[in-house]
């Protein structure tokens, strides 16, 4: 998907490829052997498929830099390449070569997977008119209403939002966080993998278009 000189790729699962000024790449798992080097990578969480040393490693170069966790950490680094790491927490800030980078809360509300205490994190990502928010593995958290500014005319805004249930939001949950968020294009995620399946993203779309927000399901490539 392009929006503008912005390209957006489903990797499957959580995992996003962002190609702009930089090659950006978020949650990569299970992703080929041949991908692009990063720029930058995102890792919310120290989930085994969020944070997946075997595919890191496939993408790094020398300076890659890597914003992550503090649970993460001790992953991290065992790679012989150069890397720049970031330890991350929700309310930080980062200009990185203009793209901008938020870290924003994301944990559970009625599940014990994703605590609150654990400062686990999805991203905003700001670069070339283009606003992507990776929501991470969350549920509906109030904090998702101060992601309401953000659409704005001039600049498009993106949600990433998990639909696979059990570990993060269903696909009625998050719809019930697109309504929230009002996004000018809502994509799904976090399915098709270990949980939640192509019927689960098919419903979110659907609900979110029944409310007039756009919505799309990205093939996996």
């Amino acid at each position: 998907m392009k929006i503008g000189e912005i390209e957006i790729r489903w990797l499957g699962h959580a995992g996003f490829l962002i190609k702009g000024p930089k090659i950006i790449y978020i949650d990569p798992y299970k992703i080929p052997a041949d991908c692009e080097k990063a720029d930058i990578i995102l890792i919310t969480h120290s989930h085994y498929d969020h944070c997946s040393v075997a595919d890191i490693e496939k993408i790094l170069r020398e300076g890659t830099r890597i914003f992550l966790t503090a649970d993460c950490q001790s992953k991290i680094t065992r790679f012989e390449l150069p890397i720049r790491m970031e330890i991350v927490s929700p309310g930080m800030e980062f200009d990185v070569g203009g793209i901008k980078i938020e870290t924003v809360p994301a944990y559970n509300i009625d599940k014990p997977f994703h605590l609150k205490e654990e400062s686990w994190v999805g991203y905003l990502i700001k670069l070339d008119g283009v606003v992507i928010y990776h929501a991470g593995d969350t549920d509906v958290i109030p904090e998702m209403k101060r992601l309401t500014g953000h659409k704005q005319p001039e600049k498009t805004f993106i949600a990433l939002l998990p639909v696979g249930g059990r570990f993060t939001m269903s696909a009625e949950e998050a719809f019930e966080a697109a309504k929230i968020i009002k996004p000018n294009l809502a994509v799904p995620m976090h399915y098709g993998s270990i949980v939640g399946n192509e019927e689960d993203a098919e419903e979110f779309v659907r609900l979110c278009k029944e409310e007039g927000i756009e919505a799309r399901i990205l093939d996996k490539g």
